[in-house]
């Protein structure tokens, strides 16, 4: 499914935020009063709850959603959620689901904040060579997390000044997503030795480093992953003037980075061949997201031509969407069918497929192959959205809007989802559910006011003389005080 444009909105929850960060210490959501950590102990339990950090980590993703170049597509979501989750099913002490995410940035960086979740610059991802140097990255942050540092850094920080923990908020959520501009931003509000606050002590590093290195193993990925990619990092921008936000956050002197390697040669080197997926999700970064369609057409026609690929398909998959994206529909559609003959259900190339026969009007074929898919992955986010997207491009509303529904329940709070049945409702004409659903677009933004607008004029439309719909109406309200709690709930934090 192609990542649309979609409309984003600049009223966030930023007072609220504010509200909340000012009276609480940050903290890693993940262990709780039972964890033992000898080296450091159990300091931000006491004073950050996990249910607080869950509400945090809530608010911030929100603001997150609105303020950041999120790439909303379900293929790489999926991508990196799986791979993700293989080893959070190997963490210790997991108190809630994590979330990863993408950022649509070519900086090499990836943060973890509140609540389990952990965004990644794409950037990282065309940088890594294999799966196992993405996947450390990946198990140093879920360390992190479950290890709770930045609760303790900043539960200490909180014992100092409240004016100090004032001035850092502003600049905290920002210093993760992007440490260049967010450390300036917090340097205009505190002293040097404070501004430190934010980041990991070379205690945590080594922790995050022997934990996650562990959990690499342990999940069945090469731990030499973790030392070559950091080494790989640290050499390239050893002499530059401007490293790369990773090095800035989690900075590589050579003794880390050795001690790393030794930590890893002890679990072994096992040979693991490259994995597909990887290579998919990476092609389709750089096709999709990076430099011009024609320039991509450019690149994948030389791989091909000079055979330089980890495997035929990638590249061919890479020109498929180079085709797409210059509207040569007819020419990613050969490919994509070629590809699907080796690999029936690869959802990589039913993703695009899907947009290829959506473009040449070819409905029938689209549904058809997605009906299949279905039968086989019913409720998988590619295969639903994909699905009500071919539904509601070949005009079959009321379908569209049942497989939607059925998803949501899974996954209520999917974007693309609320979005896709906005575009439903109105196409339906529907203005009362358009704007309810509309609302939780919005709500997903935080901006809870405008989603309470738009519901509020939901409720006048379902109650309109003679197209009067009780339980819709009942519902809106409902919904309306929900919100209003959330809202209010960010506020009592303090």
């Amino acid at each position: 499914m192609q990542n649309n444009n979609l409309s984003k909105t600049t009223s966030l929850i930023t007072t609220a935020l504010l509200t909340v960060f000012l009276s609480s210490p940050f903290g890693y959501a993940q262990q709780d009063s039972k964890n033992k950590l000898p080296e450091i102990g159990a300091a931000g339990s006491s004073v950050l709850s996990i249910d607080k950090e869950r509400q945090i980590g809530d608010a911030m993703m929100r603001h997150l959603r609105a303020s950041q170049p999120i790439i909303h597509d379900p293929i790489l979501t999926e991508y990196i959620n799986d791979l993700g989750n293989r080893m959070v099913r190997h963490a210790q002490d997991v108190n809630y689901n994590f979330e990863f995410f993408l950022i649509n940035n070519k900086e090499i960086n990836a943060f973890a904040f509140f609540g389990g979740h952990i965004g990644v610059h794409s950037g990282l991802i065309t940088t890594a060579t294999t799966e196992s140097e993405l996947a450390s990255v990946l198990a140093h942050e879920i360390s992190h997390v479950t290890q709770r540092h930045l609760a303790r850094k900043m539960e200490a920080s909180s014992r100092n000044q409240p004016l100090t923990m004032a001035g850092m908020i502003s600049g905290v959520l920002l210093a993760l997503v992007n440490p260049t501009v967010g450390m300036a931003a917090l340097s205009t509000t505190m002293a040097a030795s404070q501004q430190a606050g934010i980041n990991y002590t070379r205690g945590n590093e080594k922790e995050a480093d022997r934990v996650g290195i562990q959990l690499l193993a342990n999940s069945g990925f090469n731990p030499m992953g973790a030392p070559n990619f950091f080494a790989k990092l640290s050499e390239k921008y050893r002499y530059t003037s401007k490293p790369p936000a990773m090095l800035l956050t989690h900075p590589m002197p050579e003794s880390r980075i050795a001690e790393a390697r030794v930590r890893a040669q002890n679990f072994g080197a096992p040979q693991i061949a490259p994995s597909l997926s990887f290579e998919l999700a990476k092609t389709r970064i750089q096709a999709r997201y990076q430099s011009t369609p024609k320039d991509n057409i450019r690149l994948y026609l030389a791989k091909l031509d000079k055979q330089q690929y980890s495997y035929q398909a990638v590249a061919q998959y890479g020109l498929a969407i180079a085709y797409f994206e210059n509207k040569q529909y007819s020419q990613a559609q050969e490919i994509l069918e070629q590809l699907r003959t080796q690999e029936r259900n690869n959802l990589f190339y039913i993703d695009v497929l899907t947009d290829t026969y959506i473009q040449l009007e070819q409905f029938d074929a689209a549904l058809a192959m997605l009906a299949e898919v279905e039968k086989l992955m019913p409720k998988n986010q590619v295969v639903a959205l994909n699905y009500a997207n071919a539904l509601l491009s070949a005009k079959k509303y009321q379908q569209a809007e049942q497989v939607l529904q059925d998803f949501l329940l899974i996954d209520k709070n999917n974007y693309l989802a609320n979005d896709l049945l906005t575009q439903v409702y109105q196409a339906q004409k529907n203005m009362a559910m358009m704007h309810a659903t509309k609302a939780e677009v919005l709500a997903l933004l935080g901006a809870y006011p405008r989603a309470i607008d738009e519901l509020q004029t939901g409720y006048n439309f379902a109650n309109e003389k003679g197209n009067e719909k009780p339980l819709i109406k009942k519902r809106i309200k409902a919904r309306i005080i929900q919100l209003q709690e959330q809202e209010e709930k960010l506020k009592r934090l303090n």
